[in-house]
């Protein structure tokens, strides 16, 4: 049996997700501050929900970033004690992949808001034979700036896109073929990409297991950046 927990708090929402034998159960609140209260009830609740214990379990993934600096270090924090007790592994998804897998696209570029004018950027193509490749890797940009992609039927998600739409539209206009709004990531896309990744043993234990922040220093003013 093959049963690995997926936790995602890097947004106003807090999800949680549990693989069962290529069934996936899963639960989601919007939480605001909440994170760091919900996000254990949610993993017992599923739990419970399957009649299984941590120490069943292969593996537990988290979205490590980018996303909020607070949300991030809170899955991160979560995953590494549920492993470390249990002595799993981890695997750290990044959360703007996550939200490519909602689509069901071959050509996805993700844009999340990052404040302060800017977004956190991605793009990606899917591979028959190696899932999600990398074809823009994350980064923070200003809309305008966001690196270009070549070709066309690209497909935007994310909350870049629902807040800088017109934005990027005209910077991608001849590569979109269509946005996707009201897109975030979900704990059942992470446990979907930490499939494949548990399955190759390429988790790490809990101690090695960190969030992605892209945005390294944001106490600095934008000039300073």
């Amino acid at each position: 049996m093959t049963a690995i927990l997926a936790i995602e708090t890097s947004t106003m929402f807090c999800s949680a997700a549990l693989y069962v034998e290529g069934v996936v159960f899963s639960t989601e609140i919007v939480a605001g501050q909440r994170h760091s209260q919900l996000i254990l009830p949610m993993v017992r609740q599923l739990l419970a929900e399957t009649g299984l214990s941590l120490q069943q379990l292969d593996g537990v993934s988290f979205g490590a970033g980018p996303g909020s600096f607070t949300g991030l270090r809170i899955a991160c924090g979560v995953a590494q004690g549920l492993a470390y007790v249990s002595d799993l592994p981890v695997v750290a998804i990044s959360t703007l992949e996550a939200v490519a897998e909602t689509l069901d696209c071959d050509k996805v570029i993700v844009a999340f808001d990052a404040r302060m004018g800017e977004i956190y950027h991605a793009a990606y193509q899917r591979s028959v034979a190696h899932g999600w490749e990398i074809v823009c890797a994350p980064s923070l940009c200003l809309p305008h700036q966001a690196p270009s992609v070549s070709g066309t039927d690209w497909h935007g998600c994310g909350s870049g896109f629902d807040l800088y739409g017109a934005l990027l539209s005209a910077h991608y206009r001849d590569n979109l073929r269509q946005i996707h709004p009201d897109r975030h990531p979900h704990a059942m896309q992470i446990v979907q990409l930490a499939l494949p990744e548990l399955r190759d043993r390429a988790g790490v234990n809990a101690a090695a297991a960190a969030p992605v922040y892209v945005r390294n220093k944001v106490a600095l003013k934008e000039s300073e950046r």
